[in-house]
């Protein structure tokens, strides 16, 4: 083999398949081997260009190698400050914590405490569900149909989707589903403002019933807006609702704002939308600034933890630290925010466009730079609301086209049928237009190919 040979793609991907596990997943999609980033921009090792609409899954809120996240990490570096900390303080971390406190909603920041995690945003979830059970002494929790929140046992035993849990016995007892409203895929066929009403009333009946043969959970998680679960956002009376007969019946309400949040929805954090403080907030991939970290904020008077009762090596990331903090002061400002509204409404609108002109898109749906396109199947069964059912198939052919025309996107959704937009916040309109271009191209084409 020479060694123009040895730098294609195609060489290091037939090295990754020989090496590591069969559970990776992006490479199945994304067959390259990547040499360079910048912003929304992504090269592999042939010298090929890629508009990177996945950026991390959200963790890059600002892309790829942002001068100023970057300085903030060779400053550190070179100060010979120390890196790996296990949960001491340090300066850096103490600018970190008050910077994340100065930003919380009145109700909470006054009352705040937070628990740094192992840099997963699994550990997060597994650290917020020990902390209610061992706060309130209750046993169970409820989550939502839909939901994703990791894939560690307790964080997998909370989450919806079956195809990761259908193999693995013995996952954390004791949860309970609800439904969660969706439009377009109402649980209860319903649809609109019905279908959240329904929703509603389902949840306050089941936990207020005596004969629901629910007992009092620990806790209720969910997230504003599901990612994974194909980018639903929860109505805004919905987790009004959910914060009302939560605190009603004095069970802790956690918001897992791992991806949804750091400004992903045009708002610092998704529950802002509905004017709510949660008990708990969950926060991880963008928090870290590029950098693996994951923090439970919550409600001190749930802090009833002893010495050491969650722990991890790697909670003491002063890298995310120092990195986070220049997150967090770029995108919550006003602005920021603000432009982060007006780009997904120029995304939105030009998605809605698309779904008129073609028939393989049934609908799109999302706040901010999070958005999802269901893709469906026209000619195929319908379900009890007359829409055609999710297409994984052509959601796939979708992406990989997307692929082949230098676009990087991912699916998630029932049945992978949703692509999604995780774009970094600060993506330029002129790349948000190349993204439009491309996309219309090539969803247009794989309709012509389904006539």
């Amino acid at each position: 083999m020479d060694n123009m040979e040895k730098f294609t793609n195609q060489y290091y991907v037939d090295r990754q398949n020989d090496f590591e596990s069969s559970a990776r997943s992006y490479p199945r999609k994304f067959p390259f081997a990547l040499k360079k980033a910048k912003g929304s921009w992504v090269e592999d090792v042939e010298g090929n260009k890629y508009l990177d609409f996945l950026c991390g899954a959200g963790t890059l809120a600002l892309g790829h190698n942002d001068d100023e996240v970057n300085q903030a990490m060779v400053d550190l570096l070179t100060s010979d400050a120390p890196l790996h900390t296990l949960d001491l303080t340090t300066p850096v971390k103490d600018r970190f914590v008050h910077t994340i406190l100065s930003l919380l909603p009145e109700g909470l920041k006054e009352n705040a405490k937070i628990q740094f995690c192992s840099p997963s945003g699994t550990d997060a979830v597994d650290a917020a569900i020990k902390l209610c059970k061992t706060a309130t002494g209750r046993s169970t929790v409820i989550a939502f149909s839909g939901g994703y929140h990791g894939m560690g046992h307790g964080a997998l035993a909370l989450t919806g989707n079956l195809n990761a849990k259908n193999k693995v016995a013995n996952l954390m007892a004791g949860v309970q589903f609800m439904p969660y409203p969706y439009s377009y895929r109402c649980p209860f066929g319903l649809g609109g403002e019905m279908g959240t009403k329904a929703c509603i009333n389902y949840f306050e009946r089941m936990l207020k019933d005596p004969e629901s043969g629910i007992t009092k959970p620990a806790a209720v998680i969910l997230e504003p807006i599901q990612g994974e679960g194909g980018v639903v956002p929860a109505p805004i009376e919905f987790l009004q609702a959910v914060r009302r007969v939560t605190q009603e019946l004095d069970i802790p309400m956690i918001v897992d704002e791992i991806q949804c949040g750091i400004g992903r929805s045009g708002k610092l954090f998704a529950f802002e939308y509905a004017n709510i403080v949660p008990d708990v907030i969950l926060s991880s991939k963008a928090i870290g600034g590029t950098q693996p970290m994951s923090v439970v904020i919550y409600n001190k008077k749930l802090d009833k933890w002893t010495a050491g009762a969650h722990a991890g090596t790697f909670r003491g990331n002063q890298l995310a630290m120092a990195a986070g903090t220049v997150v967090l002061n770029r995108v919550s400002k006003p602005e920021f925010l603000n432009d982060v509204v007006k780009k997904g409404d120029h995304l939105r609108n030009a998605m809605l466009k698309l779904k008129d002109e073609v028939s393989i898109i049934g609908d799109v749906r999302g706040k901010g730079l999070m958005l999802g396109v269901e893709f469906i199947d026209p000619n195929g069964p319908k379900d009890i609301m007359g829409n055609p059912e999710p297409s994984g198939e052509i959601a796939a052919l979708v992406q990989k086209k997307c692929f082949e025309n230098r676009l990087v996107m991912e699916k998630g959704g029932r049945n992978g049928s949703v692509m999604r937009c995780l774009c970094a916040l600060n993506v330029k309109m002129e790349e948000i237009d190349l993204m439009i271009d491309i996309f219309t191209k090539v969803v247009k084409e794989v309709d012509n190919e389904r006539k």
